[in-house]
């Protein structure tokens, strides 16, 4: 009889109690960990105890058991250390045996057919004893091919037994799913594991011809493939692109009402074989200026005579009804080519076309033909108009220059390189008012455009209003004229030299050490007297005194304050 140790009552109706003390109702796992490798462990076994083995040893496993032999002498013995335990789907991880083979399926209702052999590939995979079959697929053949049985362990009776590696052999049947596969042969990989494994391989049989296949054979129209040419149009397009022939031609429409000889340009490009014609305009011709005559295109030289009633004027010609086209030796200079029922008389060419038919064509002649041209009308001179004073010379300028006005163009790299650089200057009003006495301003020369602006700074009780003078706008000079105007520059601006601004003269008094370190680095632009001064009268010049000195270079330096 056994008694319940927690509560001491014997295991009878009525006297079993849960026990009060347990506390954790987690489900035990299933898996523990050996040598880094996840292993399923037996019910009420530990982590870290040996799981029960439910297979037997295969024949390299049992060698790899380490057996220990007794020994009669006393003392200790060194023991080998046993060897590291290695899963099967580490070892056996991406090895695959591979089998070649066929089954017949039955065609029914049929006159043809009775049935038709299918080839299909087995693979084996070593690592967990999963197969799967996959047939190649065969152009047009109507039948969804691919991967018949996906991977899987594929049953091998009615007991639950799967299929093993050491189940399959060639030249053998394997029954799966009601399906026989008759085992034909393996690769070298297979037969080499199998050999090692110590089993020994049939002869390989050969994979039956399918009836259906060899019908369908006899049945389909005889293909005869044509030997390719030499030429190829790929090295044609890759080895003269660009390459183009040009001819000078004129145009005979002197058949027309009013008609003339017109000036062309015919362009051949032996990229395609196309032809490009592209008409000369000439100014005050009275036409509409469009350029291209005949578009790019591959231009018809002889149509099939099966093909001539075909409607050109209505679908365009391709090549099922030409029998020829135009190549390099149809344009020969001094004759009449007739293209696209015109007639163009080919006068001369480029030097590039005459020497492609120099290297390529030597046995045709080019013969250039003179053409008179038509003589010139006297053009009278565009006679520019006086500027009238509205707005800037230059955008008055464009006013004369198109009909419809454009922006006059301006020098980037100029406004890239100088911009943000001024060259700041102080200035006095040269002037017999007295009004005008004890006035000062800044002068901005901008680099960037040639501009100049005018502050004027504040002075206590003068009754003059400060801040802007003038906006910035190019100055200039007194002795330039309207057409060719002269404009002041950072050669001009000395110290002690009077610039005139619209009838209004400004002595120049100081500057910023910016401006003599820019005009050093231009010296070679820079008159040797402009940067004298003003080394003289930022080094030791003491023109004016101290305080004042010291007031207008900080007035320099924050003008709008």
């Amino acid at each position: 009889m056994s008694i319940n140790s927690s509560n001491g009552f014997p295991f009878f109706p009525g006297y079993t109690f849960r026990d009060t003390t347990k506390s954790a109702f987690h489900k035990s796992q299933t898996l523990s960990y050996k040598n880094g490798f996840a292993l399923p462990q037996r019910p009420n076994v530990g982590i870290g105890q040996e799981p029960l083995l439910s297979e037997q040893l295969s024949l390299n496993e049992a060698k790899q058991v380490p057996y220990e032999i007794p020994s009669l002498t006393y003392g200790s013995v060194a023991k080998s250390r046993p060897l590291d335990f290695i899963p099967a789907h580490v070892v056996y991880d991406k090895k695959v045996l591979c089998f070649n083979g066929y089954f017949q399926q039955t065609v029914q209702h049929s006159p043809n057919e009775e049935y038709r052999v299918r080839p299909v590939i087995f693979y084996y995979y070593l690592e967990d004893d999963s197969m799967c079959v996959f047939e190649p697929k065969v152009e047009n053949s109507g039948i969804p091919q691919g991967k018949l049985i996906k991977r899987q362990r594929l049953p091998k009776n009615d007991r639950g037994d799967h299929y093993h590696w050491k189940d399959l052999n060639v030249a053998m049947d394997l029954c799966v799913y009601g399906v026989t596969y008759r085992l034909t042969h393996c690769d070298s990989n297979t037969q080499d594991f199998m050999e090692s494994q110590g089993l020994v391989l049939n002869d390989p049989e050969p994979i039956p011809s399918d009836p259906y296949a060899q019908l369908r054979t006899k049945m389909q129209p005889h293909i005869a493939y044509a030997t390719p040419s030499d030429f190829d149009r790929l090295k044609q397009f890759i080895t003269m692109d660009r390459k183009v022939l040009r001819f000078f031609a004129l145009w005979d429409n002197t058949a027309t009402l009013f008609g003339d000889a017109r000036p062309v340009t015919i362009q051949y490009y032996l990229m395609d074989d196309s032809v490009e014609i592209r008409e000369v305009h000439e100014p005050n011709s009275g036409r509409d200026p469009f350029p291209v005559m005949l578009r790019r295109q591959k231009v018809p030289k002889t149509i099939k005579p099966a093909c001539e009633p075909f409607p050109t004027c209505v679908l365009e010609v391709s090549s099922q009804e030409v029998h020829e086209f135009y190549s390099p030796r149809d344009f020969r200079v001094g004759e009449t080519l007739k293209l696209m029922g015109r007639n163009f008389l080919l006068y001369d060419c480029d030097e590039f076309t005459r020497a492609y038919f120099q290297q390529n064509h030597p046995d045709l002649p080019l013969n250039p033909v003179p053409v008179e041209k038509k003589a010139q009308k006297d053009t009278k001179k565009h006679v520019i108009p006086p500027y009238n004073g509205w707005g800037s010379l230059e955008d008055s300028l464009q006013n004369c220059l198109y009909f419809i006005p454009e922006p006059p163009k301006k020098d980037l790299m100029k406004l890239l390189e100088n911009d943000h650089k001024v060259l700041r200057y102080a200035a006095t009003l040269d002037s017999q008012s007295p009004q005008d006495t004890g006035r000062r301003f800044i002068l901005s020369y901008y680099l960037s455009n040639d501009m100049v602006s005018i502050f004027e700074l504040a002075t206590r009780n003068s009754g003059i209003i400060s801040g802007k003078y003038l906006e910035k706008t190019r100055i200039s000079k007194p002795s330039s004229t309207v057409h060719n105007p002269q404009y002041y520059g950072p050669a001009d601006f000395a110290i002690g030299s009077v610039i005139e601004v619209f009838k209004h003269r400004f002595l120049l008094t100081d500057a910023d050490h910016y401006v003599l370190k820019y005009l050093e680095s231009q010296a070679d632009r820079i008159p040797t007297e402009t940067v004298n001064s003003l080394r003289q009268r930022l080094g030791v010049g003491v023109s004016l005194p101290q305080e004042q000195s010291q007031t207008e270079a900080g007035e320099l330096a924050h003008p709008a304050d």
